[in-house]
This record gives C-alpha cells, structure tokens and sequence, in this order.
C-alpha cells in the first residue's frame, strides 16, 4: 500500500461567486486531478448507480470544469445520519478522509437540526441526501488529499439574494441551514437574484476551512470550478488557488483569550473549563498569579478559532466573576497531525499521529479509550498503552 498523500500545501478558495458542492469538484478536478481518478477512489464508498463526469465550459468568457454526477437510478429516499455514518465507516477510504467526511455531513445534520428544531439524529436530507451530495463531499475531500492540501483558506463568501425552492418551500436566500452552517463567517449579499452558496457548500467551507484576513501567498496554480449556471452579472466560478510553496509543518493562527481573575469560588473553575472545551476552545487553562496588594488570583487563557471567538467571550463572562478580558491573533506552526485508530487485544484505541513528510513524530493513544480497556480487563494503563504501540508498529509494517 502507498503512504498516504502528505498534507503540506496550502489552498486559497475565492467565493466571489459563491461556493457549492459541484463548484468545489470542479476546481479540484481543473487543478489536475482527473474525474476518472477520484470515480476509482470513490468506488471505496460501495456505493452504485452513479457516473462522475467533468466537461469545459465557459462562464462569462471564463473557462472553468463543470463536475457533474449523473445518477442513473434516482430515488427520493429519506436519509438519516446514520445511514451516512456506516456507509463511510464500513467503507475503504482511508481513515483521514472518513474523519473529514463525516465531519462535513455531521455539520450539515446538526445545522439542519437546529433549523427545524430537532435532534441531529432524527432529520433526514432529501436534497442533501442523495448519491450526487455523497460524491461532492466525499469526492472533495478525496482531491484535496490527493493535491496534498492540509490548509485550506477562504475569502468573505457571497450568498447572492432572492429565494430558493426546496421540499419546505421557497426559503430566502441564504438557505437557513446555509446561514447556521456559516456562523462566524465573514458572507455578504450581492444583487443577484440566485442562490450561490448552496448548504452543501457551506459545509465544505466551514468544516474544512478558515478565514484569514491576510491571506498571503505565491500561486503554483489555479482552478476554476463552474457552477450550473452562466450568470449575466459576474462569472459563476469558484476560484481555487494553490500555493507554489510546501511546508514540513502546518501552520495557522488563532486567537488567545486571557482574563485574571481574584474573586472566584476555585471549585467553579473545572465546570468553566469543560464548558469553554465543549464550545470549540482548542485549549484552556489555569495558572496562579500573584496580583495587587499581594492577592492570589487566577490567569485563565483560553485557545480559539475566530469562528468561536464570540461564544468564549460569553461563556467566560457568564461563568466567571471577570469583568474584562483580553485577545489577540497570534501564528502558530505545528507537526502535521492525524487521527488513526488501532485494534489491540483489548479493544479499539484512538490515536494522534504528529509528524512531518509522512514521518511520526509524536504519537499520542486517546486517554479515554485506553481508561476504559484498562477498568473493562482490570489491567493497568500501561499494559494497554504497551498493546497499543504494538498494534501500530505491526499496522505501519503492514502499510
């Protein structure tokens, strides 16, 4: 078996006209990686009656690849997340495309939920339900490995204005799911009368992406993926751009909340830091200070992505006695990580690979996993651990 593609470039995705699904397909397979190869890689999914095809065209004097997938057997069948979860869990695909497919459609069934007032696990898609939404997704993911993209940037997106017809209706454009897909997203309305960010679209762009407002880079190439329609106003591509250079780490920004704190109850403070983890902060916690007058105090910091920055403000004034806080941008510069799962003679564990170029670095079991093994068989935690780093030497020799 080949080592997975390593994921050491950056792409830019340019919404000005919005971002669907198809769209995204299509930018990919206009970077270079053929239709034909990611219908091979989807075959994965076990999934039947579908053709993934790809043609130029031109969109207001722009050529751009229109992705396609033609369903030979169409069937408005009500699908549950469920049903999504163990067709790509009992699938083929690699572990870190299954990770990041189900991140994006878990996102679509919890916006969805919301919107209708219900629970992830009882809605069901009909228009982003079908084989056509799978082969979008899936098949998106699939190509951005394949282009070895590990960062993926994303300008303000453009929803365009009017109405949509979906089985609920006509509903306003955006989309409501397309709306709670992009909470802490920088969007815009234009004046054309059109849908041209999708709620499976939003997805993509929300799960796998992030804003930045210096987006700086040299461009290796370009793709230019159409959407269904040729728009009279502006050219209805989604622009892709590949960054010419590659890196061994992964690099990001983030935001770092900090507040001091002198006149708290200590016992509220794993309650707090639970929440904050719960709410998205990549990381949160405590270090003691000693502050005016000789008080002892409480420097609380907490991690977060700009997506949940406002969320981390309300919950740190809500469940301290702060009264002001403190943030900042700040880069950081990683190991390329992944999660793998290994199967021991205890049970399935967890794990994060860290490395650069393929190589690990760092691998890290999941404390829960081997806990729980270790009170189900009454053995110590090392002598999980010890099963664990087996398991994965005899998966990477096999590999």
């Amino acid at each position: 078996m080949n080592p997975p593609t390593a994921y050491t470039k950056t792409a830019y995705l340019d919404c000005f006209s919005g971002i669907s699904g198809d769209m995204m397909l299509g930018a990919i397979i206009d970077l270079g990686i053929s239709a034909d190869l990611l219908s091979e890689r989807l075959k994965a999914l076990h999934i039947k009656g579908f053709e993934l095809q790809a043609q130029q065209v031109m969109r207001a004097g722009i050529r751009a690849t229109k992705a396609e997938v033609i369903i030979k057997d169409p069937q408005n069948k009500a699908v549950y997340l469920k049903d999504i979860v163990s067709l790509i869990n009992n699938s083929g695909l690699d572990e870190d495309i299954k990770e990041r497919s189900l991140k994006v459609f878990k996102a679509i069934f919890t916006a969805e939920a919301k919107v209708h007032g219900e629970e992830p696990e009882s809605v069901h898609l009909h228009e982003l339900g079908g084989v056509d939404c799978m082969v979008d997704i899936v098949g998106t993911i699939i190509g951005l490995k394949e282009l070895g993209i590990g960062q993926l940037l994303a300008s303000p997106i453009n929803l365009g204005s009017g109405f949509v017809k979906t089985s609920h209706g006509h509903l306003p454009v955006p989309a409501p799911a397309t709306a709670e897909l992009l909470k802490g997203y920088r969007v815009y309305n234009s004046n054309i009368p059109f849908e041209l960010t999708t709620p499976t679209g939003a997805a993509l762009v929300s799960s796998l992406s992030r804003q930045e407002q210096e987006a700086a880079f040299t461009i290796k190439g370009v793709g230019y993926g159409a959407g269904g329609k040729d728009l009279k106003e502006q050219p209805n591509v989604l622009r892709l751009f590949l960054n010419d250079s590659e890196s061994s780490y992964y690099r990001d920004s983030i935001f770092v909340v900090t507040t001091n704190i002198d006149d708290m109850n200590p016992q509220y403070y794993e309650s707090l830091i639970l929440t904050l983890l719960k709410a998205g902060a990549k990381d949160a916690y405590l270090e003691n200070l000693i502050m005016k007058k000789g008080r002892p105090g409480i420097k609380l910091t907490v991690l977060v992505d700009e997506s949940n920055l406002q969320d981390i403000f309300d919950i740190v004034f809500t469940h301290t006695t702060s009264i002001g806080l403190r943030y900042h941008r700040v880069h950081r510069q990683m190991l390329h990580r992944r999660n793998i799962e290994v199967e021991t003679k205890y049970g399935r564990v967890r794990l994060k690979a860290a490395g650069v170029e393929g190589a690990v670095i760092n691998l890290t079991p999941e404390y829960e996993d081997m806990l729980a093994l270790s009170q189900r068989h009454g053995i110590p935690l090392k002598a999980v651990e010890g099963e664990v780093t087996k398991a994965y030497i005899k998966r990477h020799d096999r590999d």
